[in-house]
């Protein structure tokens, strides 16, 4: 049974296709662990089956239970996540495991390599058991991920998505919904970006690791915006593995510092991050505004800051996955002012929200599967060089 789809819910569902979503915590506190299993066990949809103190017996306990969808505490005794993680995917392959750790640049650091190495997502945990009980935000959090990851696992074990056997070149005016019945704007022939602004949300580490390898400063010369919604401590830490891992010029982007061509700034967690002109050149400016689409960063801002600062014709955006439909309103801005939009397709997307919400807006002129985003952006982003 081990690694076994979603188990049938008795007797009345609500959740994805009436299945429940069997979670195993691990933590070494146990206070945590009765807490946070009270915390989603309110869920109707989720069932906590296992609840466990380290690593090792994580791994011990998943040869004799079904679970989906593991919450993985970064720092315990006996056995840690990261050494854990590797032993937990052979012992149950398939089942999405998300690391939880405080907000501390270690764990930050030590979640996101967790990632690289098979964990599926990450979630802030309060620091202390009074912060649990009236954290209506690490519920949302986490309840909210750990369904959308269970109905990623069953699509998964259900029905893999047929992969398509070779990337096309994206010539002006070819663009593709990869078959989907979606209505694209036409690719302008003209068309040379001047900036590049990206936004993700769930799934979007993994998703631009794959795109910001095609991006590197002598094929992407342009400067790079990024709004990943992310808590503070882990935009930085995201730079860091961009920049190590993709060969890009990535940074938390910081108030009042220029813009130029070869870097890719990174919006700080709580704040929005826009662009404006002043003079001849561009500036980041960060604002803690309200939240917009219930996200601080939000993707809108920038990208309606960047047809400002940049004029719509030199915009190039680029919607990865992501829950919600954070981006939609800022590339309408992007669309009506003659800039490109490419959106991830459905098929790859952990969620297609965001991506979702552009493409079916009727405002992408390219819908693509992940891919083929960062040769799509790059053939872009060489005619700016030409």
């Amino acid at each position: 049974m081990t690694g076994a789809p979603l188990s049938p819910r008795a007797p009345a569902g609500g959740s994805d296709q009436g299945r429940e979503i069997r979670v195993m915590i691990v933590d070494d506190s146990a206070v945590i662990r009765g807490l946070v299993t009270r915390l989603l066990e309110s869920d109707p949809d989720i069932r906590v089956v296992s609840s466990v103190g380290d690593g090792k017996m994580a791994v011990a306990a998943l040869a004799r239970t079904a679970v989906d969808v593991v919450v993985l505490d970064v720092e315990m005794p006996v056995m840690d996540g990261l050494t854990a993680l590797p032993l937990m995917l052979a012992a149950a392959p398939g089942i999405k495991i998300i690391m939880a750790s405080t907000l501390t640049t270690r764990n930050a650091d030590i979640s996101l390599r967790a990632m690289q190495a098979g964990a599926v997502d990450y979630v802030p945990k309060p620091t202390a058991t009074r912060e649990i009980h009236g954290a209506d935000d690490f519920r949302r959090d986490l309840i909210g991920k750990i369904k959308v990851w269970a109905r990623h696992r069953l699509r998964a074990a259900n029905a893999a998505a047929p992969q398509r056997s070779a990337a096309r070149e994206i010539l002006p005016g070819a663009s593709a919904a990869g078959g989907s019945k979606i209505a694209l704007r036409q690719m302008p022939a003209s068309f040379r970006p001047e900036v590049i602004a990206i936004g993700s949300s769930t799934g979007g580490p993994q998703a631009l690791f794959e795109v910001m390898t095609h991006l590197k400063a002598d094929a992407a010369p342009q400067p790079i915006l990024l709004t990943q919604h992310m808590p503070p401590t882990f935009t930085a830490i995201l730079a860091e593995h961009i920049s190590r891992q993709c060969g890009v010029k990535a940074a938390e982007a910081k108030d009042g510092e220029a813009v130029v061509g070869g870097r890719c700034y990174i919006a700080p967690g709580d704040f929005h991050m826009i662009v404006e002109k002043q003079g001849a050149g561009r500036v980041i400016r960060l604002d803690k505004g309200p939240q917009e689409n219930f996200c601080r960063p939000s993707v809108d801002p920038m990208m309606r800051s960047v047809v400002r600062a940049f004029g719509g014709r030199g915009v190039l955006a680029v919607i990865l996955t992501g829950m919600g439909q954070d981006g939609m309103r800022g590339c309408r801005e992007v669309a009506a002012a003659e800039g490109v939009v490419v959106a991830q397709d459905e098929a790859t997307s952990v969620v297609w929200g965001m991506p979702g919400a552009v493409a079916s807006a009727g405002l992408c002129n390219a819908v693509l599967p992940l891919k083929e985003v960062g040769p799509f952006v790059r053939q872009c982003a060489r005619r700016s060089a030409a």
